[in-house]
C-alpha cells in the first residue's frame, strides 16, 4: 500500500501581537517631552542606531569624507536631543523619513556656518558607528549619478526591507525552525521560479504542496511586517499605501 504523503510540520505563521506598537513618530515626540526619562532616551538611542546609515550616506554624497560624515551623523543625533530640536517635530507636517532628512540638512548648514567641529555626547546620546563597516558599505554604492537626497531615500528603503527580513527570520528562529527560513527566504528575494518548489520540499522533508503553503504563509507574514515597519514612520495607517508606493519607486530608480 502506498505510503501517505508527509504531513505538513509547518504551522501557520504567527500573526504577531495585536497590542498597539508605538510609532517612531510618537517615540520622537515622547523623547522630546521627557528628555530626563531614561526609558525614552534608550528608545530614542535605539531608533537612532537604526537610522544612521541613510544619513551617513547622504553626508558622504554631500562631499564630506568618511571621518567628517561619521562625525556629522553622530553630532546630528546628539544635537537634536541636546538642543531640544525634537520639540518642534510635528508628525502632521510630514513623515518621519522626511523629518530626519530635513533636520540633517539644517544641521549641516549650521555646522558649515560655524566652521568648527564640536565634540558632543555628555552621556545624553552616543551613536556607535563602525568606521570600517560604514565606509565599506558606502564604497559598494553604485550609480554615482544619484543625488544626495535619492541616495538617502534608497538607503532608507533598503534598511527598512532588511529590518523586515530580520524580524521574519527572528520569528522563524523563535518558532524552533531556524533552518526553515534559510530554505524559504529565496521565495522572497529571488525572481519567481528561480528555485523549484520540489527542491525546497526535499530540503525540508515535506511535500511540495506543503512547501507551497508554507511559502504562501511566509509571504503573507512578510507583507504584514512590511506594513508594520512603514506604519511606524507615518502619521496614520491611511498613509501606508502611499509610502509603500514611494519606497518601491525609489528602489526601482
Amino acid at each position: 500500500m502506498a505510503s501517505s504523503p508527509p504531513k505538513d510540520p509547518l504551522p501557520d505563521w504567527p500573526h504577531g501581537n495585536c497590542e498597539f506598537l508605538s510609532t517612531q513618530w510618537s517615540m520622537v515626540i515622547r523623547a522630546a517631552q521627557t528628555l530626563s526619562d531614561e526609558q525614552s532616551m534608550r528608545a530614542m538611542s535605539g531608533l537612532c542606531e537604526a537610522c544612521w546609515y541613510p544619513l551617513y550616506a547622504f553626508a558622504r554624497r554631500q562631499g564630506l569624507d568618511a571621518e567628517q560624515a561619521r562625525d556629522a551623523t553622530q553630532g546630528f543625533f546628539a544635537s537634536i536631543l541636546e538642543k531640544h530640536g525634537l520639540r518642534g517635530a510635528d508628525p502632521a507636517k510630514g513623515r518621519f523619513r522626511s523629518f530626519l532628512l530635513g533636520a540633517m540638512k539644517h544641521y549641516l548648514i549650521n555646522e558649515r556656518r560655524a566652521a568648527t567641529t564640536q565634540k558632543r555626547g555628555g552621556g545624553a546620546l552616543h551613536i556607535s558607528i563602525d568606521d570600517a563597516a560604514a565606509e565599506g558599505r558606502y564604497r559598494l554604492e553604485q550609480a554615482d549619478f544619484l543625488t544626495p537626497e535619492l541616495t538617502y531615500e534608497k538607503r532608507w528603503a533598503e534598511d527598512l526591507l532588511e529590518r523586515v527580513l530580520t524580524r521574519l527570520r527572528e520569528e522563524c528562529d523563535a518558532d524552533g525552525r531556524a533552518g526553515r527560513f534559510a530554505v524559504l527566504e529565496v521565495y522572497l528575494v529571488d525572481s519567481k521560479g528561480a528555485v523549484p518548489y520540489a527542491e525546497a520540499a526535499a530540503q525540508l522533508g515535506i511535500s511540495e504542496n506543503a512547501t507551497k503553503s508554507a511559502v504562501f504563509r511566509m509571504r503573507e507574514r512578510y507583507r504584514a511586517i512590511f506594513r508594520d515597519e512603514i506604519l511606524r514612520t507615518v502619521t496614520d495607517e491611511s498613509e501606508v499605501d502611499d509610502e509603500i508606493r514611494h519606497l518601491l519607486e525609489v528602489l526601482a530608480a
